[in-house]
C-alpha cells in the first residue's frame, strides 16, 4: 500500500539546490523505491566511511535490505546512522551548449536508522516480498527457505519518515542567445528492460514461466 502522507523535510532531506525539483509526498518517494531494484547505502564501520549498493524492497513506510548474518554493512546498519539514495535515469538531455546538458532523472534520499526483523515468520513475509517484487507469483513456485538459510540471515528495515525526492523531467533549457545555434536538440529517453529469460542448463523445467517472460 502507497501512503499519500505528507513527509516535512528536515535539515538532511530539505533540497537545496535547485529546490523547484523537490517532492516531499510519501507516493512519490514509495513509486521511486518500488521501481528501482537496488540502492546505496552509505554507513560508518570501524571509523571508516563506506557505500555499498545492494537489493531493497517497500512495504507500507519501510524500507528493507537483506544479507549475511556476518556483513559488516548488516551489522552497521543495525548500530547506527544510515543515507540511503536510489536514482532512476529517465533520458539523456542534450542542449546546444555543454553546460547546459543535463540527465532526466528520479531520486530518492533517506536517512535513519535500520532495525532488525527477528520473528521467524516476519523474515519469511518479508523475503516473499522481496521475491514477489522481481517477479510475481515466484515465491510459491520455490523450494522453502530452511531454517539455516533464514538463521544466516539478517532482515532489515528502514522507517521511511525522513526522505525526500528530486525529479527532472523536461528537455533542454538553454540560453536564449543558444536557441539558434545550429546543433540537434531534446531528449535522448532511457529505459531499463526485461530480456527474454535465458534458461539455466541443468533447470528441471525447460520453458520459462509466464511471470518472468
Amino acid at each position: 500500500m502507497t501512503s499519500n502522507r505528507h513527509l516535512a523535510p528536515s535539515p538532511r532531506t530539505r533540497v537545496r539546490r535547485l529546490p523547484d525539483r523537490a517532492h516531499y509526498d510519501a507516493a512519490t518517494v514509495a513509486a521511486i523505491l518500488d521501481e528501482a531494484l537496488s540502492c546505496s547505502i552509505a554507513f560508518q564501520w570501524e571509523g571508516s566511511v563506506h557505500a555499498m549498493t545492494t537489493a531493497h524492497w517497500r512495504e507500507g513506510d519501510h524500507l528493507y535490505v537483506h544479507g549475511a548474518k556476518a556483513s559488516r554493512m548488516m551489522k552497521a546498519l543495525a548500530a547506527g546512522q544510515a543515507c540511503v539514495t536510489v536514482s532512476l535515469i529517465d533520458g539523456l538531455v542534450m542542449a546546444r551548449s555543454g553546460f547546459n546538458h543535463s540527465m532526466n532523472y528520479r531520486a530518492v534520499v533517506a536517512y535513519g536508522q535500520f532495525e532488525p526483523v527477528e520473528a521467524r515468520a516476519d523474515k519469511l513475509r518479508h523475503l516473499e516480498a522481496f521475491i514477489e517484487k522481481l517477479a510475481p507469483g515466484r515465491w510459491a513456485q520455490l523450494r522453502p527457505a530452511t531454517t539455516k538459510e533464514l538463521n544466516a540471515t539478517t532482515v532489515l528495515r528502514l522507517p521511511l519518515d525522513e526522505a525526500s525526492a528530486k525529479i527532472r523531467a523536461w528537455g533542454a533549457k538553454d540560453d536564449a542567445d543558444d536557441l539558434a545555434w545550429p546543433v540537434w536538440a531534446g531528449v535522448v529517453p532511457l529505459a531499463l528492460t526485461r530480456g527474454a529469460p535465458q534458461t539455466d542448463p541443468q533447470s528441471a523445467v525447460a520453458t520459462p514461466p509466464a511471470n518472468l517472460a
